[in-house]
């Protein structure tokens, strides 16, 4: 099934807390189990969450009991308000409330009409996520070799998005075309994404893999075992800085003291033009427990403090090219994501 999809007036999702031991779905029946499942990282991933987020748009009308246009509409500023808060980083959620919302203020119907119109902007939302991951899978996919190993950081799969992946579908793409490739993964702490879903995912698509503690990854990079890295991204500013999952900077800079390149891969919905470099995009901070514990067991001293930034920035000299749907963008980045934002 897809990572995320709305049926019958119920949001369905892998629940990602759960793999790789269980394979659970989660439903979903009103906007605030959706804004819930989006905090807690029940799902998970830049254009999944925005996916998300159009769907519980689509819940919050469906469960109005608004009458008139006008009072529906109100009831949908008040769930957009509660789902906008639950992630500040990932630009995906914002862009997918945003166009939900401007649009829906421009349509000329009733209350029926225009909740009917949300669920099918919801539906629209997830569809084209699927159609972009298609064309940003071949994009990448023709930046890798036969015979490459690459470094992945984080999950960028099908689990990140409605389906197929950003720089994981890169690699899956790679590997369906016939090429012979084989992906270390780092861990990814401190949620583990890379050893509890990349590496569940590869092997879901029999793609050749190593999983590796994330500090091992420099030791591999130096002993020229790395050809290239990929990552994906959940904001990019205008001027082409990264906003990743923490740990991305360290394997960029790492990769460019090796002359390994260095490719992020995103949509361009994940792209911030607002926003004139990475010191302007918002790092979540989350719970320390992620920290001090692994499934409920301490594994530091009790009351020690935590730092647990959930991204962090890489700044653009550190990387070669962005893969969006759109084609591939090289440096100059401020000039050339003009072009392909325009």
């Amino acid at each position: 099934m897809r990572t995320i999809e709305m049926n019958n007036g119920v949001v369905k999702m892998i629940d990602q807390r759960k793999l790789p031991r269980q394979f659970e779905i989660v439903e979903c029946r009103d906007y605030g189990a959706v804004a819930h499942a989006i905090k807690d990282m029940t799902i998970r991933g830049a254009p999944a969450i925005g996916a998300a987020a159009a769907f519980g748009l689509a819940l919050a009308a469906l469960e109005s009991k608004a009458t008139t246009r006008e009072a529906l509409l109100r009831d949908l500023d008040v769930a957009e308000k509660i789902l906008r808060a639950t992630r500040p980083t990932a630009v995906n959620l914002m862009w997918a409330l945003d166009r939900v919302m401007k649009q829906a203020q421009t349509q000329n119907l009733d209350a029926s009409g225009l909740r009917d119109w949300v669920v099918a902007e919801a539906q629209r939302i997830a569809e084209e996520d699927v159609q972009i991951n298609t064309a940003m899978a071949k994009n990448g996919a023709a930046l890798i070799n036969d015979g490459d190993t690459i470094l992945h950081h984080c999950n960028t799969g099908p689990l990140a998005t409605v389906d197929i992946g950003t720089a994981l579908g890169c690699i899956i793409e790679a590997h369906r075309q016939g090429k012979k490739i084989h992906v270390l993964v780092d861990e990814t702490r401190p949620r583990l994404q890379g050893a509890r879903l990349t590496a569940w995912e590869l092997m879901q698509y029999g793609v050749p893999m190593t999983l590796i503690a994330d500090n091992a990854a420099g030791h591999y990079m130096r002993k020229g075992k790395v050809q290239k890295c990929f990552v994906g991204s959940d904001r990019v500013a205008a001027n082409g800085d990264v906003a990743n999952k923490v740990g991305t900077y360290k394997v960029a800079v790492v990769a460019h003291e090796n002359g390994i390149p260095f490719y992020a891969v995103m949509p361009t919905s994940t792209i911030d033009m607002t926003l004139a470099h990475g010191d302007d995009i918002p790092i979540e901070e989350r719970d320390a427990r992620e920290v001090t514990h692994i499934d409920g067991v301490p594994i530091a001293p009790e009351g020690v403090h935590v730092g647990n930034p959930a991204f962090d920035v890489t700044p653009n000299k550190y990387i070669t090219a962005l893969v969006t749907e759109r084609g591939v963008v090289r440096p100059p980045f401020g000039e050339n994501l003009l072009k392909t934002m325009k």
